[in-house]
């Protein structure tokens, strides 16, 4: 075969492919002149393409279908086949009819699965479609619908066993779904992005069936079929914007109506606006689908910006209506917190307050409007912090340490003198600082409480999580104490657990059980008093007692021998 320059036809296959080449690393092509690496493939295409539709049998257009989708696999038995322009073609070809290859895997790239997790679904010992035609089937009574090829994969990684229903049932369940008034685009955004509507389980049916209701009442009672573009994209937006909203655990069949009165969300604001928003006021802790029902009361708040605005903590709390009582006993209980953030970190500084319930029933309320008409002046400007950042920005390590004060921002510290002190005792990256303070929440710890122990004591975030845990564990679980008692004591996660805290602990319960040491004494006595000191209290509890701690309990490795 001989190379002939490209016509007009397949010029724009050729654009599409450079345009692919120069965004995506296509894996063993290097043997390929770059120049030629789009005609190659191009010829691959076509020649997998003949060899899928003659030798294999499969209709031609779904054949072309797996053959233009299936990039990586295609490249994969490229790179396998000596390259010369004039000759190419026909060596694939040949290739092809010699070296079978694994059908299943052009297939699922085909249909949209990572190339990289292709692994994952393919069928053990089956090379061909046809010894598996279960799933081909499926795609094609999808595709004949209207689905495109390239998007199956959404559906089958959701719902796997959606493809092995019978054609003919999977034709009668799409077509069903437009007796509900909508078109073959609509149903297949629905699909697209609520595919458990065609699962044939019967538990799903009053879930599917609430589901319908509400987009019957938003789709073609309150007439958004005619707002939106006829094609499949705009109808995949519209659904995700609406899935927001039941991720948020709003409840199915109760929507259909404010959807519709606020149809304006799905229509004028993109996704990500949508999305950010709701993880703004879902940082509150509060109950989720408070959150969507907020949004959907309260569409205005897509306008606001929560993001770069500058607040100062007591200016807009007074401007919330707090008095002046109220303000001084905040500046009292919470100085870390006060000072100037920006806007997006003020969830996590409502909860460093423990006033998110406070905020968010101000936004239910109507109040929501406040934060847009809020305007920052010369209130709460700390000249010590920003002689302090200052340094900061000039220092070797500013990028780091600028990370380190963002962490402390981000959970809910001022720009203050007071959160420059803290940042100073913090040791780690960022992102381990934050990963420790999540652990710590996941244990138990309120937000607030923790925000006031990391200001008493900030080496709690300076240790790795498992060893936060272990402490955590030994404190409720073995030695039986209420986390309250790390309210005045946050120090104890400082302290070694196996050479200070256990044996200290240990042999505390051991006089007390051999009825040495009337006294309690508290857990911050026992662990943070200093050798010197403590061996002084050992000897005045009894004056045997020094020796059992040494030979039975000051050694970890000894363990507790005692009798």
């Amino acid at each position: 075969m001989h190379f002939h320059p490209p016509t007009t036809t397949t010029f724009s296959l050729y654009s599409s492919l450079s345009r692919h080449f120069s965004t995506t690393k296509l894996p063993k092509l290097s043997k390929i002149p770059s120049r030629y690496r789009p005609k190659a493939i191009h010829l691959a295409q076509k020649a997998l393409t003949d060899y899928l539709h003659t030798t294999r049998s499969l209709p031609f257009i779904y054949a072309e279908h797996i053959s233009k989708n299936a990039l990586f696999s295609l490249s994969d038995v490229a790179s396998k086949v000596h390259f010369s322009p004039s000759t190419f073609f026909k060596s694939f070809q040949r290739f092809l009819r010699y070296h079978p290859i694994n059908e299943f895997e052009f297939f699922y790239e085909s249909i949209g699965i990572n190339y990289h997790e292709i692994n994952g679904f393919l069928p053990p010992n089956k090379f061909f479609l046809s010894e598996d035609s279960r799933v081909l089937n499926a795609a094609f009574a999808f595709s004949g619908f209207g689905f495109p090829w390239n998007r199956l994969g959404e559906l089958y990684r959701e719902e796997i066993p959606i493809f092995s229903i019978n054609p003919s049932e999977l034709s009668r369940k799409l077509h069903g779904f437009k007796d509900y008034g909508f078109g073959s685009v609509t149903v297949i955004g629905i699909c697209l992005v609520f595919p458990y509507v065609l699962n044939g389980e019967t538990e799903l049916g009053n879930e599917i069936s609430a589901l319908f209701d509400d987009l019957g009442k938003l789709f073609v009672d309150f007439d958004l079929l005619n707002c939106v573009e006829g094609n499949v994209d705009a109808w995949i937006e519209v659904c995700r914007k609406i899935k927001v909203f039941y991720d948020l655990g709003c409840k199915k069949g109760k929507m259909g109506e404010l959807m519709g009165k606020r149809k304006s969300i799905f229509l004028e604001y993109p996704e990500e606006v949508l999305v950010d928003k709701v993880e703004f006021f879902c940082r509150l802790s509060v109950n989720k689908s408070d959150v969507g029902l907020l949004i959907l009361e309260r569409p205005e708040i897509l306008d606001f910006d929560l993001e770069d605005q500058m607040i100062s903590v007591l200016g807009l709390l007074k401007h919330f209506g707090m008095n002046t009582k109220e303000l001084k006993s905040i500046s009292e209980k919470y100085p870390y917190v006060l000072g100037r953030h920006k806007m997006v970190n003020l969830p996590h500084v409502m909860r460093a307050l423990d006033l998110q319930e406070w905020f968010f029933n101000k936004m239910r309320s109507g109040k929501h409007h406040l934060l847009c008409t809020y305007v920052i002046g010369n209130e709460d400007l700390d000249e010590d912090y920003k002689g302090s950042l200052d340094i900061i920005q000039s220092s070797r390590t500013s990028i780091h340490t600028l990370q380190k004060l963002n962490f402390l921002h981000g959970i809910g510290f001022g720009e203050n003198n007071l959160t420059i002190k803290i940042l100073a005792n913090l040791h780690g990256t960022s992102s381990e600082l934050q990963e420790r303070f999540d652990c710590l929440l996941r244990n138990g710890i309120q937000f607030s409480k923790l925000c006031k122990m990391v200001t008493l004591s900030p080496k709690i975030l300076n240790q790795n999580t498992e060893i936060i845990e272990q402490k955590m564990k030994f404190l409720c679980q073995d030695i039986g104490y209420s986390l309250e008692y790390l309210d005045p004591f946050p120090a104890y996660l400082c302290y070694d657990l196996e050479k200070r805290i256990k044996p200290r602990c240990r042999f505390h319960m051991w006089l007390i059980e051999k009825g040495l040491c009337a006294k309690k004494y508290s857990l911050s006595s026992m662990i943070a008093t200093s050798e010197k000191n403590f061996i002084a209290r050992v000897f005045g509890i009894h004056p045997a007692a020094p020796k059992q701690w040494f030979e039975c309990f000051s050694n970890p490795d000894q363990g507790s021998n005692c009798q």
